[in-house]
């Protein structure tokens, strides 16, 4: 039985939180003295601190490093009513496990428990820094929100299958990163993976890029060229947004598939494949089946497994792990200190909606470190202005609607006659969410689900579009 240390100075809410995690199988302890904790674990062993950054003795920041001293091995997270992202990320680089707002909620706090517990016990001890997962040489970052959780679950399943996978998602959220994890996690791994972009592809090309081609089997053709499926032998071949391949190209790649031989452009010699098969695509290939513009026996044959990677706006959670990663990827290039970002930064950082996701938070990020070579501190004076115009306008779509707080079934309308194509997005988006929590007699953990998202997130959108009852 796992034992966990409970530090609040308020006493209801050490006794509520003790109360249910005994409840939950654990031996929970509390205390309402930072000093009264330290000394409780030099005389007695626990797994895990659940612990107030705001205690009236002592704040977090000095009690960190006094919690490690007593046992380097155990887990600490911190809870606070005080959200301040500048503070998280300092504490993640010092190895503070999550850092969880209040009011806690039960399935998120049992969630962190046991994800905690569970990379403990893998570990055997605690790590110093915050364990990440990430591709060598790419930016995909499985950080320790709900939805990034869920996503290592689900790498963890189908990874080391041989199951074709369809990656659905935003641009820039890392669906090729994804896809290079996923290789690396199969039996695959010391194969090749060959990435094409479907996208960039005509006809022609595509045809000699997948399958190869023989000297002049076309204009241009002067020697022979081997395609991506025999260069990929016993590896796999990532295809990159794979609805943008004509009609033509899909009925050649779906024989292949289905023969496991490909056919060289001017030649009829039939030459055997081994490769799995990782596609990835921003569009709703769905839509694309119903619209005639895929093939519904291709979208079959490669959708054996679906994977979709949540945009960053859904992993408000990781920031602090994301930028930590950038600034110090991008320090170490530019064979500098890594520099620290100011609050007013931070704050413009956490109300940005990102559209171009994680590959526009690593070009800020890179472009913001260039411009402050020399200062120890990055500013506002060198952020994109996009970011602080979006900043300066609330950085979100609060006070853009009205007639939705007290009659979740209410259409969500604008308050002016905007042409804004972000709040229009993010007004359908409303319409959305309420049109699900009426399908679901407006239960907040079916909603969720049916969204494809958690429920902080989806309490969070609630908040952000005036939708709370």
């Amino acid at each position: 039985m796992h034992k966990i240390l409970i530090i609040d100075d308020e006493l209801s809410v050490c006794q509520m939180l003790e109360k249910f995690l005994k409840k939950k199988g654990y031996h929970a302890k509390s205390t309402t003295s930072g000093k009264q904790g330290i000394k409780m674990l030099k005389m007695e062993f626990f797994d895990l601190v659940l612990c107030d950054y705001r205690l009236d003795d002592i704040d977090g920041r000095t009690l960190y490093p006094e919690l490690r001293n007593a046992n380097p091995e155990m887990v600490v997270i911190f809870i606070t009513g005080y959200t301040n992202l500048k503070v998280a990320i300092e504490l993640i680089k010092e190895g503070v496990y999550q850092y969880l707002e209040k009011p806690l909620r039960p399935d998120e706090l049992l969630e962190t428990l046991e994800s905690a517990l569970k990379l403990k016990k893998r570990n055997k001890s605690y790590p110093n820094r915050h364990e990440t997962s990430s591709v060598p040489n790419q930016d995909f970052i499985i950080g320790k929100s709900s939805s990034s959780r869920e996503l290592v679950k689900t790498v963890d399943l189908v990874g080391p299958t041989d199951y074709s996978v369809v990656i659905e998602g935003e641009t820039g959220t890392g669906k090729e990163s994804l896809a290079q994890l996923l290789h690396e996690k199969s039996a695959r791994k010391d194969g090749p993976f060959i990435p094409i972009d479907c996208g960039s592809l005509s006809k022609e090309i595509a045809a000699s890029e997948l399958f190869g081609h023989e000297k002049g089997a076309y204009t241009g053709a002067y020697s022979d060229k081997t395609g991506a499926f025999e260069l990929a032998k016993g590896g796999t071949v990532f295809l990159d947004e794979i609805g943008n391949l004509s009609m033509d190209i899909q009925v050649m790649l779906l024989r292949a598939l289905q023969e496991k031989v490909v056919r060289k452009l001017g030649s009829l010699k039939p030459r055997k494949i081994d490769v799995r098969i990782i596609a990835a695509t921003n569009e709703n290939l769905r839509d694309k089946v119903r619209n005639g513009s895929f093939r519904e026996d291709l979208y079959y044959r490669i959708n054996e497994f679906n994977i979709t990677v949540p945009p960053l706006r859904e992993r408000r959670g990781d920031m602090s792990l994301l930028i930590n990663h950038f600034i110090t990827k991008t320090a170490e290039e530019l064979g500098k200190p890594v520099p620290s970002l100011s609050d007013e930064v931070l704050e413009v950082f956490n109300r940005y909606s990102w559209p171009g996701n994680i590959r526009e938070l690593k070009n800020v990020i890179r472009r913001t470190c260039l411009l402050s070579i020399g200062s120890e501190t990055i500013t506002s004076k060198v952020l994109p202005r996009h970011l602080m115009e979006e900043n300066r306008g609330g950085g979100e779509t609060k006070n853009f609607y009205v007639g939705a707080a007290k009659d979740t079934h209410k259409e969500v309308l604008l308050a002016e006659n905007h042409t804004d194509l972000r709040k229009t997005a993010h007004m359908a988006e409303a319409n959305h969410i309420l049109k699900v929590l009426k399908e679901v007699g407006n239960n907040k953990t079916k909603a969720a689900k049916l969204l494809n998202i958690d429920r902080k997130t989806l309490y969070q959108k609630l908040k952000l579009y005036q939708l709370e009852t």
